[in-house]
């Protein structure tokens, strides 16, 4: 925001003198030239303006022109500078047990924006070096509303049987300034964690139930009727009794109970 402050009459122009209001320093004093109001009511548009003699575009083709500019420098881009990213193609390696953890995070391609220093980690239950059947049970005691079943549909991981045996555990960081700041808190934190559930000096957490009433109220918070008649999972064409089909009628068919 410019504001001027004095201005000095002289002969064609008038100088002013302004101060950057926005400037976090003190005010930077700027001299700009601006035409009086008197001197541009004397503009003859006969002469001082020459006449549209058709050897330009109205404004909307410029702006059509510029779009046209900025597709073909990517395109120039895409062409010359792609082929180059082959040389940092490295070949994808599913996680295994040695790495565990999944890292989300949010980039808006270069903007600024508070939730980028925001990470998450989830990592299966069963995948931490927990020693016995007693230390996952307090690992999921430990994690409380931070433990879930299923993994949570944002986080990145597919779920396989063998890793959702114990469930999975997610952690979420955004107090720091810094992302890496907050990547490292939370693998500090799954280590106190995995520490503290291999701890066997305190005794007395197997007895202790798992609380569910955060993953409870999720589904009542759905509203899809899973948590009805203590339903696991909501009802579907492959829960109809097949003895109940023409073609099954009279056989001893098995009905399939469906985990």
């Amino acid at each position: 925001m410019w504001r001027a402050l004095q201005c000095r009459s002289g002969r064609s122009f008038a100088k002013a003198r302004f101060i950057h209001a926005s400037s976090p320093r003190e005010g930077r004093q700027v001299k700009r030239k601006i035409l009086l109001a008197s001197e541009v009511a004397e503009w003859d548009l006969d002469e001082d303006f020459t006449e549209f003699q058709g050897d330009d575009i109205p404004t909307a083709g410029h702006m059509y022109l510029h779009q046209q500019r900025q597709v073909a420098y990517y395109l120039r881009l895409i062409e010359n500078e792609m082929p180059k990213l082959v040389a940092f193609r490295k070949p994808f390696v599913p996680p295994s047990t040695v790495t565990p953890l999944v890292v989300r995070s949010i980039d808006y391609a270069g903007e600024n924006h508070p939730v980028t220093v925001k990470h998450s980690i989830t990592v299966p239950v069963a995948h931490l070096p927990l020693k016995n059947e007693a230390a996952i049970h307090k690992a999921k005691l430990l994690a409380g509303v931070r433990w879930s079943e299923e993994p949570p549909k944002n986080s990145g991981v597919l779920g396989s049987a063998e890793e959702s045996k114990h469930g999975y555990i997610r952690v979420s960081c955004e107090d720091f300034p810094q992302p890496s700041m907050n990547l490292k808190w939370i693998s500090d934190t799954i280590d106190r964690l995995v520490a503290e559930a291999n701890d066997e000096s305190h005794a007395g957490y197997q007895d202790l139930p798992l609380d569910k009433r955060h993953l409870e109220a999720k589904i009542m918070k759905a509203k899809k009727g899973e948590h009805a008649r203590g339903r696991k999972h909501r009802p579907s064409i492959k829960d109809f009794p097949k003895e109940w089909l023409p073609e099954f009628a009279g056989r001893d068919v098995q009905p399939v109970s469906s985990s």
